[in-house]
């Protein structure tokens, strides 16, 4: 049986990205079952309840505490992992000042650094992320809010109060945004064009943007609006104040809109203000079924179909997939007629359930979109997971940071007698793994002794850090089959089952 220790640290703060670096560390020790640092703030508490890491020490921490939790074989194991995390906690890389230089720490010096600066990006714990956000916009400060974890009725207030000042309040929980060219938070590096781009969906954003930089056209602006924006309490605010602000761009010729399907009546509000507009309007709802746009908009369920419209059909660059599904079946061993779908991207797992569905395959998700049912990584059957979703992030990075989750799951697929097709997104730009490829390949036993076959796409350019180009060989050359899109790589990985039928 296993035991589960807490230790709480008062009057403790760290970065929670270091923290969830420790973690990792700590739960990759011996006998070492599952292990988190985090601050125990209300939220943070519930989700360590919920993944049975929190012991009656725990329960009184407090926002301003930090709580060790260790869940271990043995109590030497607790033992050793408790003294290793505070040894970490205490000597913290980065921490000792150098010749380099100096960072402000408050916002106010940071503006005194920067007078000119005309927003704020935000990553602090939810229970601290408001008044932050609301102190960059009393500032008269654009805010883009990285951090989740806020209330429905404090997103609510801050979108009202920004609108109120005539300034942006991307997110909660906005994860991507291009401003002016500079890429925020998780993004790429996009060619400059005269298409603008609002999301209520990062990886959507991502794989968008991407596509269009990769045909050779650019993006004057893309404005994440955080994931909840088109739910129906919080009435599409930030979306139509976004719109509004491309609209009265004269750098924007075209906007494109991505998000999950929203709420009937949000929808109809924002198709109202999109039949105001002058310009043309690519409008992607992934998954979503028909309904009537304005005549200067065109409508679809799926990233591929979306870009391919703004592009005006132009073909994007980008790695194709030259083996045939006929090809790769027959390197898939008897018996084996599952496909596993392990996405980073919540978005592209979206998308490739559209095409699922569309081929009439019974696909189900941890998160699925209409018509798809809900399943959990232990289901049968073909299976589609967002393992960036908030049940596989307690106490550890997002699978684009850290993909050690996804690694083990990888590896689980691949053994267990019955997954056919393994379905991989790979996720480059700034803030994402330094090399996923790589670090995918290394987890793939030799090719003689692959059982399953691997279908990936990259979603990227040539000028992020980690090159799409660059990354995409490295697969083909692991013996990884690569499609030019996402899309295109559920459509393959579809093709393969039919093959194996």
């Amino acid at each position: 049986m296993a035991i589960l220790v807490n230790h709480v640290r008062r009057a403790f703060y760290m970065d929670s990205v270091a923290l969830m670096r420790i973690s990792r560390t700590i739960s990759s020790l011996p006998g070492v079952h599952a292990a988190a640092l985090m601050i125990g703030s209300a939220t943070n508490k519930k989700l360590m309840r919920n993944a049975v890491l929190l012991d009656r020490d725990g329960e009184v921490a407090g926002p301003n505490d930090l709580v060790l939790a260790v869940r271990a074989a043995t109590a030497d194991a607790v033992d050793a992992a408790l003294k290793e995390a505070i040894r970490l906690l205490d000597q913290p890389a980065g921490l000792v000042r150098g010749p380099g230089p100096w960072h402000p720490k408050t916002l106010d010096t940071a503006l005194q650094q920067l007078p000119g600066a005309n927003l704020a990006l935000i990553s602090v714990p939810g229970e601290f992320a408001v008044a932050e956000a609301r102190r960059a916009l009393n500032k008269g400060l654009h805010v883009m809010l990285f951090s989740d974890n806020v209330s429905i009725a404090d997103e609510i207030a801050l979108k009202r109060e920004a609108c109120q000042r005539g300034l942006l309040m991307m997110g909660p929980d906005c994860g991507t945004a291009i401003i002016g060219g500079v890429p925020l938070a998780f993004a790429n590096e996009i060619r400059r064009g005269d298409i603008g781009i609002v999301g209520a969906s990062g990886t959507g954003l991502q794989e968008i943007s991407s596509l269009i930089s990769r045909a050779g056209e650019g993006i004057s602006h893309a404005i994440g609006v955080g994931g909840r924006d088109l739910k129906e309490a919080v009435g599409g605010v930030m979306t139509l104040a976004a719109i509004d602000a491309l609209d009265r761009d004269a750098a924007t010729a075209r906007i494109i809109l991505i998000s999950k399907p929203p709420e009937p009546a949000v929808a109809s509000r924002v198709l109202q203000r999109v039949a105001q507009s002058r310009k043309p309007f690519t409008i992607c709802f992934v998954g979503a079924d028909a309904m009537t746009v304005p005549a200067n908009a065109a409508l679809f369920s799926d990233l591929r179909s979306a870009a391919r419209h703004a592009l005006a059909g132009r073909p994007f660059a980008g790695a194709e997939a030259t083996t045939s599904a006929a090809v790769l079946a027959r390197a898939v061993a008897p018996g084996r007629t599952r496909v596993r779908g392990l996405f980073c991207g919540g978005t592209l797992c979206a998308e490739a359930q559209v095409f699922f569905r569309r081929a009439g395959v019974a696909v189900a998700s941890n998160v699925p979109i209409p018509h798809v049912g809900k399943a959990g990584a232990e289901a049968q059957g073909h299976v589609l997971l967002d393992l960036g979703d908030d049940e596989y992030t307690v106490g550890r990075p997002h699978p684009m940071i850290d993909p050690s989750l996804r690694n083990d799951m990888l590896r689980r697929a691949l053994d267990d007698g019955q997954t056919g097709v393994v379905l991989i997104d790979i996720v480059i730009g700034y803030g994402a793994h330094a090399d996923p490829a790589g670090e995918l390949i290394a987890q793939l036993p030799p090719v003689a002794d692959r059982k399953a076959v691997i279908v990936a796409s990259v979603c990227g350019t040539e000028q992020d850090p980690q090159c799409h180009s660059r990354q995409a060989q490295m697969l083909r050359d692991a013996a990884v089959a690569v499609a030019a899109t996402n899309a295109d790589a559920a459509e393959l990985a579809i093709a393969i089952l039919h093959e194996l039928a």
